[in-house]
């Protein structure tokens, strides 16, 4: 029985006018990139709230497409990787930071580029940062690598293209190595411990790794584009690089996980009801190496956005000026393309899958994300202040009425930067200035320990601060008002 996830940011479901954009991107996109098949779905509030299929399945039997047709979703397949790993390291089983050769022993005797290279470790691998050469094009094609094929490769060893730990470059061989390591630490190939541990109790029935065992009837073929043309793809067997890339899953199962990813979000105190701890699948998007800056693709629309990016545990972390926080993840195969994007602070995600030769659909998916946000339906759920948080803020406002800072409890550093005499003149002289002021408006919380208020008063605005100290006890150690600009 798939468990039930209460959703955390109680996102609503876009309206159908922005809904209905959202399906015209897409159509659009599908005929300018030759796409014989394509599914997206919109996440929201823990539920499937949108879902569309255009196109075919088979261009020979013209058999829809459906939120329940197959696709290989490529390397959206490590996610799944980097979450077990991490399910493991819960467990007690494996830690992030040893070597990796404590778990797969072929790379004890691996030459390194240099004398002094640190020995790759776990989360090296995790975050393609293990000194590794991008190896798209070529790793793509080892899909169909046996694990006594892999096996050889490891014991021969590979070449860096510079040492561990260094920069992050993509890397699909380190995660068909992660792949081995859930093998090796679980004691069960490491599709059956993802389907086992991960999908099965999320409800992800029809997802696998094996295209063959699949019905045929549900299966998107996968196609290239050519000579004008679709001409199709062969399948590829399920190997040892599966962990990189070889998931195949429907629009209907698909969605499950992205609602369980985003019920993650925010931290709070409801019991864990999922197979891996919220904490833990919080860690998907600590982008903690190697951040770069870049262009939002300018044909994506909207005015230009810079945007942070850095490489977490199976998505990139991404800082959109627009959007805000950002995951993301594509995938690209011979015969398919996706994407996923996920906007866990305002419990809402988007994906797509395509049935033609690396059609990305981050292009379309990017789009719809940003025409909910001109549309309004992209709302952050309201944040809710920290009981402490909220007695400081009621001290505030005492400070204010009485014009007396010895009405707030207070850190020791308070009466030393300003005097109970300047405090009071300031007060007095911004009341003068406003007005009454009820100042009943709510804290809008910064974090737990800190939060910013605005104030409508009788003839002005006031805005201001109040910054609790890291004492347990409630002091405040910073507090603001000030005139609110015209």
């Amino acid at each position: 029985m798939a468990l039930m996830l209460a959703p955390a940011a109680h996102a609503e479901a876009p309206d159908p006018a922005s809904l209905a954009e959202v399906d015209r991107i897409f159509a659009d996109w599908r005929l300018s990139a030759h796409v014989p098949g394509l599914v997206y779905g919109v996440v929201a509030d823990g539920k499937l709230v949108h879902v569309k299929a255009l196109g075919v399945q088979d261009t020979d039997t013209n058999t829809p497409v459906s939120a329940d047709s197959l696709f290989r979703i490529a390397s959206m397949s490590k996610a799944f990787t980097a979450l077990a790993i991490l399910k493991l390291r819960d467990e007690g089983r494996l830690s992030l930071d040893a070597p990796a050769e404590r778990y797969v022993p072929q790379l004890k005797t691996w030459r390194y580029p240099t004398a002094d290279s640190p020995r790759i470790t776990i989360r090296h691998l995790l975050t393609h940062t293990a000194g590794f050469v991008e190896d798209n094009p070529w790793g793509d094609r080892q899909q169909v690598m046996t694990e006594g094929e892999f096996s050889r490769l490891l014991t021969t060893g590979v070449a860096f293209a510079r040492p561990p730990g260094m920069a992050m470059e993509y890397s699909n061989l380190g995660y068909a190595l992660l792949g081995r390591i859930i093998t090796n630490v679980s004691g069960r190939p490491y599709q059956d411990y993802i389907r086992a541990e991960l999908m099965q109790p999320l409800g992800m029935l029809a997802t696998t790794y094996d295209v063959f065992a699949s019905p045929p009837a549900r299966r998107a073929i996968g196609y290239r584009w050519q000579d004008h043309q679709w001409v199709r793809e062969p399948d590829m067997k399920d190997g040892a690089f599966g962990a990189m890339g070889g998931v195949e899953t429907s629009a209907n199962d698909y969605a499950r996980w992205i609602a369980f990813l985003l019920s993650a979000w925010p931290p709070r105190d409801d019991p864990d009801q999922g197979p891996v701890r919220r904490a833990t699948v919080r860690e998907i998007g600590t982008g903690s190496n190697f951040a770069t800056g870049t262009l939002r693709a300018a044909a994506a629309g909207g005015a230009p956005c810079r945007r942070a990016i850095a490489y977490g545990m199976g998505w990139s972390a991404i800082d959109d000026c627009d959007l805000g926080m950002l995951l993301s993840h594509s995938g690209g195969y011979p015969g398919y393309g996706s994407i996923a994007l996920l906007l866990p602070e305002k419990g809402l995600g988007i994906f797509a899958f395509a049935s033609r030769t690396y059609a990305g659909p981050g292009l379309p998916a990017t789009r719809a994300l940003l025409a909910l946000h001109r549309a309004g339906a992209l709302k952050s759920p309201p944040p809710q202040p920290d009981p402490g948080l909220v007695q400081a803020y009621a001290a505030a406002a005492m400070v204010w009425r009485t014009a007396s800072i010895t009405a707030a409890p207070l850190a020791n550093n308070m009466l030393l930067d300003r005097d109970a005499e300047r405090w009071r003149a300031q007060i007095e002289s911004l009341r003068a200035e406003v007005g009454t002021c009820p100042a009943d408006e709510p804290i809008v919380p910064v974090s737990r320990m800190e939060g910013r208020f605005a104030w409508t008063c009788e003839h002005g605005r006031i805005t201001g601060r109040v910054q609790r100290s890291p004492n347990v006890a409630l002091e405040i150690q910073a507090l603001e008002f000030a005139p609110a600009e015209p």
